[in-house]
């Protein structure tokens, strides 16, 4: 490590100067200029800062100039443009900041440009591409990829005839790809992935017969062009997460084609065996999230590829288990998730499955019916597959998950078999799974007790999910061995005895912990206060009691909020539901932000503990309907992220914190059937919430939302009846007599007033009392 000597620029004969990955700092020293006859300059991979300068004259027999990965943060390009013989420029991965120019458009600098290659990727330029880049008719490579520029794509770059290779993804480009581009005829690579392009992809496309790389995808494309047909040497073509609409134009003459990717459009029409005539070489095909896209392939059609992963799921496929599926020998993973399947597996599958190195097998969300025994291989017991992720979920599959399936997926990670209508218990031999990673069961009909072998699963399990099922019992003692569980749900069961202390003592990495509406009775383990992972916590729905740990303070993960280690839980579908809001919600993709604790429908006494308080990242708090009993802590307002509080059905007394107005984000409130009383606090977010019912049950609130209105001590005003009126008027005619009369019948009235009106005998005698005091 250290600077580029001063004295380099003393080396006047110098042609080649190389000191590429030699973690060089500094500037680059002005003396480099008097190397007059150098034609190639590599500092790549230094440590190199501050400004790249080229100024009129100098470096002028250059050819190669390479500075990537380097720390400029600008460059003053006035001589840039007057290197004339120039073939190559690496200015790649810098921290380059300004605009991005272009030769003059006036030819004042170089009458023609040798420079055949411009890498200026992994920079910050910005504003406009130069039209003037259009003058560069010898460059064969261009890449502005990885930077901030805008505006739309010059026309000018149609006269780059030489041009082999154009990216410019992972930027902000707008409007459409121009129709010039038709002109690049020997174009083989085409990137403008990550940009707001959008329009129809131009016919001009179909041009390009040299092409063999095109990469569209995420942009705001609307549509394929027929001509997409006629790139014969294309080889790979993604066109995912666009907006494209209308049919998929036949591909059957792209002989050479090895990748397509059409997911995540609108793409609808019906897809035939006639599309993939020719594809012979076809080995990844992704079509998913095309609702309206339909496959209608004949069940004896011979398929001219053997593909290594197809990718069907939310397409239609209005059939059985398509038969031509099964001559693809060596897929490595097949989606046919969501796709409309009907029917039972058919029996030629298990073997199938064995014989090939499939790792991922997706059949969720079909009509798929029957037992899974077709699942399994006929073969010997011994024979396995090396899946790695197995997803039948939300189908009709009955009867009981069979033995012999854990001998044939013996690797599996994730195996995902949920709202089916599986029965019987679960098999022990899922605790020999040593990979198993995820097991997903929930909704099901699988009874019995939890098999202690699952503890064998202690460095491998992180998710089991159980729930909506009829397991009982208690909690096998072995499931401590799992250390690595992040979830934990086995809700809606008939699970018993008390919440286990080895949960809280030994799953440290558990963010997710489920028990919702079992049987559990007991108190809350305090052990659960050393889980500072914890972001989810439902015991709601047992016949848990005692009080609420004051510990929960200690719930780290709770105060901080945000993000977790769910964070992949979409891709294999889990869902795991919540009471917020008063609702059951169910939360996929979004689980990995929820942080919440529902402790609902128990048997817990005592106050709630103001420790709470102190949980600022929680999203929702329930505690309703249990036996609760003193004030609302103070200090509620404190808990900023709160968006459902939910504290009806106890016990509780005393007013409603005036700090509940401060909580901006909540949307669902319900303080219903409790002893509260005094005035209902008024803030932004609480004018919001007007519905009476929310404090319904607490007959001493005042103010609004309810009718009832509060006197100036802050109490329901008590209303008086007719006769109390009259009297009252009586007793105000009374004192007017009495005041105007004459003295003794003055003083008659007031003796009237003083034994018809307890209140005026009170204030008269109050009066008198006065009185006296300032006399003596």
């Amino acid at each position: 490590m250290g600077r580029l000597p001063e004295v380099v620029g003393t080396l006047t004969s110098l042609r080649e100067l190389r000191l590429d990955d030699n973690h060089l700092t500094g500037s680059i020293p002005i003396s480099i200029r008097n190397l007059l006859w150098l034609q190639k300059l590599d500092l790549s991979v230094n440590l190199l800062n501050g400004t790249i300068t080229f100024l009129p004259g100098e470096l002028s027999n250059l050819e190669i100039l390479s500075l990537r990965n380097h720390h400029f943060r600008s460059i003053q390009d006035s001589g840039l443009w007057r290197l004339c013989q120039l073939k190559h420029l690496d200015l790649s991965f810098n921290f380059i900041e300004g605009e991005l120019t272009g030769p003059s458009t006036n030819g004042s600098e170089c009458v023609q440009f040798d420079l055949e290659t411009m890498d200026l990727h992994y920079n910050n330029f910005g504003g406009k591409i130069p039209t003037s880049l259009g003058r560069l008719t010898s460059l064969r490579k261009l890449n502005l990829g990885w930077n901030e520029l805008t505006g739309t794509i010059p026309e000018s770059l149609g006269n780059l005839t030489s041009l082999r290779e154009l990216y410019l993804p992972w930027n902000q480009l707008t409007g459409s790809i121009p129709t010039s581009i038709g002109n690049l005829l020997l174009l083989q690579e085409l990137h403008l992935s990550w940009n707001l392009l959008n329009g129809t992809i131009p016919f001009s496309l179909g041009q390009l017969s040299n092409l063999e790389f095109v990469y569209l995808y995420y942009n705001w494309l609307s549509a394929l062009p027929l001509s997409l047909g006629n790139l014969s040497e294309l080889r790979h073509l993604d066109i995912s997460n666009n907006h494209l609409q209308g049919p998929l134009p036949t591909i059957g003459r792209l002989s050479k084609l090895e990748y397509l990717d059409i997911s995540n459009n609108s793409l609808s029409g019906i897809v035939t065996e006639a599309h993939f005539t020719n594809t012979s070489m076809l080995e990844f095909f992704d079509a998913t999230s095309n609702y309206r896209l339909s496959f209608e392939i004949s069940p004896n059609w011979k398929s001219p590829f053997q593909i290594l992963s197809l990718r069907l799921g939310s397409c239609k496929i209005k059939s059985e288990f398509p038969e031509w599926i099964r001559a693809q020998t060596c897929l490595e993973y097949l989606d046919l998730s969501n796709t409309s399947i009907s029917g039972p597996l058919p029996d030629w599958l298990g073997d199938w499955l064995v014989e090939l190195p499939l790792s991922f097998l997706a059949l969720s969300n079909n009509f798929l019916n029957g037992p899974l025994t077709n699942l399994v291989s006929s073969h010997s017991p011994n024979c396995s597959t090396v899946l790695d992720i197995l997803l039948l979920k939300n189908n009709l599959f009955n009867g009981s998950i069979p033995d012999l399936l854990c001998n044939m997926i013996s690797y599996i990670m994730v195996l995902d078999l949920s709202r089916n209508m599986l029965s019987g218990t679960l098999p022990k031999c899922f605790g020999l799974l040593p990979n198993l990673q995820v097991l997903i069961l929930s909704s099901n009909r699988l009874s019995g007790v939890i098999p202690s072998s699952l503890g064998n699963l202690a460095s491998s399990l992180q998710w089991l999910s159980l729930n909506n099922n009829c397991f009982q019992g208690e909690l096998p003692k072995t499931l401590a061995n799992c250390t690595n569980l992040t979830l934990l749900d086995l809700g809606e069961n008939r699970f018993s005895g008390s919440v286990p202390k080895w949960i809280g003592e030994n799953m440290k990495e558990l963010v997710v912990l489920r028990l919702h509406k079992n049987s559990f009775t007991g108190p809350i383990p305090v052990e659960l206060c050393e889980r500072s992972r914890l972001k989810i916590m439902d015991l709601g729905g047992n016949k848990l009691t005692g009080t609420i740990p004051r510990c929960f303070q200690n719930l780290s993960g709770m105060i901080t909020g945000g993000d977790s280690s769910i964070s992949f839980s979409g891709s294999f579908g889990l869902s795991l539901s919540q009471v917020m809001k008063g609702v059951v919600l169910e939360y996929t993709t979004t689980l990995r932000y929820v942080v919440n604790i529902d402790l609902s429908s128990n048997k817990l006494v005592g106050e709630i503990p103001k420790e709470l308080s102190l949980l600022l990242g929680l999203h929702g708090l329930n505690l309703s309907n249990n036996q609760l009993t003193g004030r609302i802590p103070d200090r509620i307002g404190d808990m900023n992220s709160l968006e459902s509080l939910d504290l009806s059905i106890n016990q509780l007394s005393g007013v409603i914190p005036q700090s509940l107005s401060a909580l901006t984000f909540l949307s669902y409130l319900n303080l219903s059937h409790n002893n509260l009383s005094g005035r209902i606090p008024t803030g932004s977010q609480l004018q919001t919430l007007n519905d009476p019912s929310i404090y319904a049950g607490n007959s001493e609130l005042c103010g609004n939302p309810l009718p009832i209105k509060c006197n100036h001590d802050g109490v329901p005003e008590t209303e008086r009846n007719s006769e109390e009126d009259e009297d009252d008027d009586g007793d105000e005619k009374i004192w007017i007599y009495g005041a105007t009369g004459g003295f003794t019948t003055g003083f008659m009235g007031i003796v009237a007033i003083l034994v018809l009106n307890n209140r005026w005998r009170i204030a008269f005698f109050n009066f008198v009392g006065y009185c006296i005091g300032k006399k003596l």
